[in-house]
């Protein structure tokens, strides 16, 4: 997978139904999607909060990027306690926040990787998390084929790829090369959000900020169906 920055819930249920969680450092950056942003809640609505990043190239890999030299933690930070500071788990959930924004790490990469590992401890996720890079393969292939190599390299028997892949990938491709693929699908989970109607799919923080933790780990995290 893709590192993400705060992601949704979706992206831990993942990470809690595999025992081996391999995440991409060498695959390159791209610009629109979730890699340095995601969303909280403010006054109701979702809003856009990000990591600004030095100005390259857009075909550096995510490892080869860099945080912004003006990049200012403290102003991220106000942000999310502008937004959440009256939610009913704020105290906890900030201090993990804190924890991740305020890392020295200017790499794009290890910054969202500390993020990860972070985040993975807070909800009590025993998986492992291993780099893309350190995975001894050909890392010249492409898509499936790259997958497929990965597997391999690690001794893995089974392939879990969030439902959005179900297009991208064959089961056929994977079982005739002797890996069973599955594809995980959140089901969808209404919480209080001060009253206000329910915004779906936000960043864990949003999760985190309004549930107990236990409640995280023990029923929102395996709200999932594996197909």
């Amino acid at each position: 997978m893709q590192p993400y920055f705060f992601p949704y819930i979706g992206y831990f249920q993942l990470l809690a139904s595999v025992d081996l969680f391999v995440i991409y450092d060498n695959i390159k950056y791209t610009k629109k999607g979730w890699i340095n942003r995601n969303r909280l809640l403010r006054a109701g609505k979702d809003v856009m909060f990000s990591l600004p990043l030095k100005g390259d190239s857009d075909h550096l890999d995510i490892r080869d990027r860099a945080l912004a030299a003006d990049f200012d933690p403290e102003k991220l930070l106000n942000q999310f306690r502008g937004a959440y500071r009256r939610a009913p788990h704020f105290d906890d959930t900030l201090a993990l926040v804190e924890q991740v924004v305020r890392h020295p790490e200017r790499n794009l990469f290890r910054f969202l990787h500390h993020a990860l590992l972070k985040t993975r401890d807070h909800l009590g996720i025993p998986t492992e998390v291993r780099v893309s890079s350190d995975v001894d393969c050909d890392h010249g292939l492409k898509n499936a084929d790259r997958v497929m190599a990965i597997c391999r390299a690690v001794g893995a028997t089974t392939y879990v790829n969030p439902i959005g892949g179900v297009d991208l990938y064959s089961r056929e491709f994977f079982q005739n090369r002797g890996v069973d693929l599955k594809f995980l699908e959140s089901r969808p989970h209404e919480y209080e959000q001060f009253g206000e109607p329910f915004v779906a799919w936000l960043s864990i923080i949003d999760v985190l900020m309004f549930n107990p933790l236990p409640t995280v780990r023990t029923r929102l995290l395996p709200h999932h169906e594996l197909a």
